[in-house]
């Protein structure tokens, strides 16, 4: 029994939340760093997921119904069994071989051999990420990332108060040309990037991939120029149609920084993932997740490694190939049929997203806070952006819910969308023109212009073209 603040006996009241004049009080303790840190878009709407009312096509979430019950209780009554004590102890911190083995084998299934003793087993994907800036950033050194990038490592530069440049995206993926101008740039001024960020299969948040010309292009520069690149790799084996690429890290490995997790392969509840690296960089990160977790979980190692003994694991995969492609195309099809004709899309052929992109009149922040009204939840395509762009973007998930909610989802986001752009034709004289009229794309083009607004040329809204913001935004209708 405790004592409550007026003296009496019951359960102690919870003191009312700090306002910004009592948080005034700790300024003068928090680290400069603090003031650039910003929040994670994801996180911030991951409590959207715990309530059944609202449809959210927001969080990059695999499908974990789809992993049977009745096996994870086996694996963890076999872990129970065999390993128990050892599941229970801490553990080296590269990680357990077993589990190291298991990395070397999904690695080889995306034709990147490896040795297991070469991999470092992190705490997600997200902690190499956080890993490499701590050990290769100081303030202001420069990051080079696409535009947009994957919203989790926004948050990640900020807080080493890295300098960003993003270089613009088509359908190809990053433009390596624009890449090969801005190095350039740096260069003459004595500048040189610690690092290139790139997601380069499936991308989050844009969907694209990047073409083999271009893979071989980027890691050209990166050896010519001697600059690290991170490969974030976490949706390679989730592809819906076309060929394999190879990994970046398999076309030059002196220079790569290679990125990948469990999570969207097996369960993101595991929270491991892992990095192969340079011997000399290897070392310093390791030596960083020593100062950040000490190892990670290695109850969640056991578990991957009776996982991968019970059975063959790419059966699981292909499993989820075919669900996610079925819900992929549900998407598309209902992004056809409910958002106007001044919408535009990308199709992705793998991976978990697609990138719509609006009339550049229509502000997805504040769009969220309508379409949250109508119980339905996505990312405002600022979270992918350092600079304010992407006010007229976001980023739609298709691998969390089922088909019926997606068409939902959509449903409700379009009708809000033509909330947005009916008023703008009242405003200005302009009619807008309903999604069933809209004319779809031919087959395999962009629907618009190579980098820029979505808009179609003459749209309502459509942007001059000195002012177009540097993202592709492709309108495709499912093959």
């Amino acid at each position: 029994m405790t004592i409550s603040e007026d003296g009496n006996r019951g359960p102690l009241r919870s003191r009312p939340r700090s306002t910004a004049r009592e948080l005034e009080r700790y300024g003068a303790l928090f680290a400069e760093r603090t003031k650039v840190m910003r929040s994670s878009a994801m996180r911030d709407l991951m409590a959207l997921t715990e309530r059944a009312d609202v449809i959210s096509l927001a969080g990059g979430l695999p499908d974990t119904t789809t992993f049977p019950a009745d096996s994870y209780a086996s694996l963890m009554g076999t872990v129970a069994a065999q390993s128990c004590a050892r599941a229970l102890q801490y553990g080296p911190t590269e990680g357990l071989a077993a589990v190291k083995r298991c990395v070397a084998a999904v690695m080889a299934a995306e034709g990147a051999i490896v040795d297991p003793g070469e991999v470092l087993i992190t705490t997600g994907g997200q902690q190499v990420i956080d890993l490499v800036c701590k050990t290769l950033l100081d303030p202001g050194d420069i990051v080079i990332a696409e535009a947009p990038t994957y919203p989790g490592a926004v948050p990640t530069f900020c807080s080493y108060e890295a300098e960003v440049i993003q270089i613009p995206l088509d359908r190809d993926g990053m433009r390596t040309d624009l890449l090969t101008e801005t190095l350039d740039r740096l260069d003459a001024h004595g500048r040189r990037p610690k690092f290139i960020y790139t997601i380069p299969n499936f991308h989050n948040p844009a969907g694209v991939t990047l073409s083999l010309e271009r893979r071989h292009a980027l890691v050209a520069l990166a050896a010519e120029r001697e600059i690290l690149i991170l490969e974030d790799n976490p949706y390679g084996l989730l592809r819906y149609e076309g060929d394999a690429l190879p990994t970046l890290f398999s076309l030059e490995r002196d220079f790569v920084i290679y990125a990948s997790t469990f999570s969207k392969i097996l369960s993101p509840g595991v929270r491991l993932g892992w990095t192969v690296a340079p011997a000399p960089v290897m070392a310093k990160l390791n030596i960083g997740k020593q100062a950040s977790d000490l190892c990670s979980s290695s109850i969640s190692q056991y578990f991957v490694s009776a996982y991968f003994d019970s059975g063959p694991w790419e059966d699981y995969v292909r499993s989820l190939v075919g669900i996610y492609r079925l819900r992929r195309d549900v998407m598309l099809d209902a992004l056809a049929e409910h958002l106007p004709r001044e919408a535009a899309w990308t199709h992705p052929r793998g991976g978990l997203f697609i990138w719509v992109t609006l009339p550049d009149y229509i502000d997805t922040t504040d769009l969220l806070a309508r379409a949250l009204e109508e119980r339905v939840a996505f990312v405002p395509g600022r979270a992918a952006y350092l600079d304010g762009r992407g006010g007229s973007e976001l980023r739609l998930n298709f691998s969390g819910v089922g088909e019926e909610e997606i068409r939902e989802g959509v449903r409700r986001i379009g009708e809000v969308v033509r909330e947005q752009v009916a008023l703008y034709g009242t405003l200005t004289g302009v009619p807008a023109v309903p999604a069933s009229q809209s004319a779809p794309a031919p087959a395999g083009s962009l629907g618009g212009r190579l980098t820029g607004s979505a808009a179609s040329p003459g749209a309502p809204g459509a942007p001059a073209e000195a002012a177009l913001a540097p993202v592709v935004s492709l309108r495709r209708t499912r093959a």
